[in-house]
């Protein structure tokens, strides 16, 4: 380890299956708030360099701010670097990956479907779709949340992007495999049933590799090309068969190249629903963690704007994001330098008592709440707004119509150090409505 350097337990994925490190956060805000994490090998994966930390919301902002000097294109922007120059070139085509002005070219190209008028227009099949699911179990009396609100966002994407019903779950294992990859419960996620698909999802699913094992012994990172040449062939496929002025048409016909056009697909195909996937049952279990904060939000529908802010304060479904340093520079009395990694971790910040009162307390009357969840600057989620609509809209539906809600079991956390997810929520309410 350098002089600088920590323990590389805000790394490991292991370290998240137990809990996000909220009380180790708190302390390095305190003695070391950028500091040298390292970057031990975790499976197949190998060893890396080690990156810069950066644990203060001050801090944070200023990182995400600035991408003349902490750039998303330069390594991307995964903790882990890519494994080949050729992987990195690819994944610079993603408009996550990119820096203004570049980025904005991309981002102009979809932003239609995700203004405030566009997410309105989207409200009422939302909420019908919600009240759908819950009532599909309300006189069941128990259910594994995270499967149940899963559907929610992965219908609503569905729904945006034109992918047929008997489609969905392709997102399902799609998001799985390049977000849940770390745990071995979902890196190899194949739900969807071949019989069931649609043809153009069937012959997708042909193109699936059946190993991510590469000649030279080494795995294939789940991001890369090769490892979801079954999803861009169904992006193309779906792409063809687009309705006139929907955001596939736009895709095909926005001056995307055939690399951009792929990764704004898998972006919105694994980002779009993985979030709220982990977002929803992480409000609900904070909530029921708080049975004080629930009878509030019970009886008081008003707070319900209030109570999604400090969901995602609390519970917020991206823990981190990297950026790369294009020169030599100074944040928090440490010197960085060019080419050196740098991550800014969302969790921590939005936990930083130098801004927030008590931030360790679940409080859904927080106001201001100037939480990062969404991330902060150029990179502000483009899809904010439909997240909160539908965090709102699943979290009032299901304590408005499942009375008597409380815990059945044992939350089962992912195994991720990117995505704060659960992977079981058992709950149970009575039936005697």
């Amino acid at each position: 380890m350098t002089s600088h350097e920590v323990t590389a337990d805000v790394f490991l994925s292991e370290t998240y299956a137990r809990g996000v490190p909220y009380a180790r956060y708190r302390e390095l805000r305190d003695t070391a708030p950028v500091c040298r994490i390292g970057e031990p090998a975790v499976g197949p994966w190998p060893a890396g360099p080690g990156f810069w930390a950066v644990f203060r919301h001050a801090d944070v902002k200023h990182v995400l701010r600035t991408p003349e000097v902490f750039s998303s294109y330069t390594g991307a922007t995964q903790i882990a670097d890519p494994d080949t120059e050729r992987d990195l070139v690819f994944l610079r085509t993603m408009m996550l990956n990119q820096d203004p002005p570049a980025h904005a070219r991309l981002r102009r190209i979809v932003s239609a479907a995700f203004t405030p008028r566009a997410v309105r227009e989207l409200e009422a099949v939302i909420d019908a779709r919600a009240h759908a699911l819950v009532d599909s179990v309300a006189d069941v009396g128990a259910t594994d949340y995270v499967e149940l609100a899963a559907d929610l966002p992965v219908w609503t994407l569905a729904h945006i992007m034109g992918v047929p019903e008997e489609d969905r779950r392709l997102l399902y294992d799609w998001s799985n495999r390049v977000i849940g990859y770390q745990d071995t419960d979902r890196a190899d996620s194949s739900t969807a049933d071949p019989e069931a698909l649609s043809p153009m999802g069937r012959a997708a699913l042909a193109h699936r590799p059946a190993t991510l094992a590469r000649p030279d012994g080494t795995v294939a990172a789940p991001r890369t090309h090769e490892a979801l040449a079954d999803m861009f062939v169904y992006a193309h496929a779906l792409a063809d068969h687009a309705r006139p002025g929907s955001i596939m048409a736009q895709m095909r016909e926005g001056g995307l190249t055939r690399d951009e056009f792929e990764t704004m697909f898998l972006l919105f195909a694994t980002a779009g629903n993985e979030t709220l996937r982990n977002g929803i049952p992480g409000g609900l279990k904070s909530l029921l963690d708080h049975p004080d904060q629930y009878e509030l939000l019970l009886e008081r529908e008003d707070l319900t704007h209030s109570a999604v802010e400090e969901v995602l304060r609390y519970w917020p479904p991206v823990m981190d994001f990297r950026r790369t340093a294009t020169r030599d520079t100074e944040l928090g009395g440490r010197r960085i330098r060019r080419g050196e990694k740098v991550v800014v971790f969302h969790a921590s910040a939005n936990r930083d008592e130098r801004v927030f009162t008590d931030p360790d307390r679940f409080d859904i009357t927080r106001t201001p709440n100037d939480h990062v969840s969404f991330g902060f600057g150029p990179h502000f989620c483009l899809g904010a707004h439909l997240a909160r609509v539908q965090l709102r809209t699943m979290l009032r539906v299901t304590i408005d119509r499942l009375p008597g809600l409380d815990r059945a079991g044992e939350a089962v956390r992912l195994a991720s150090n990117f995505q704060n997810g659960l992977k079981r929520l058992p709950v149970r309410w009575r039936t005697d409505r």
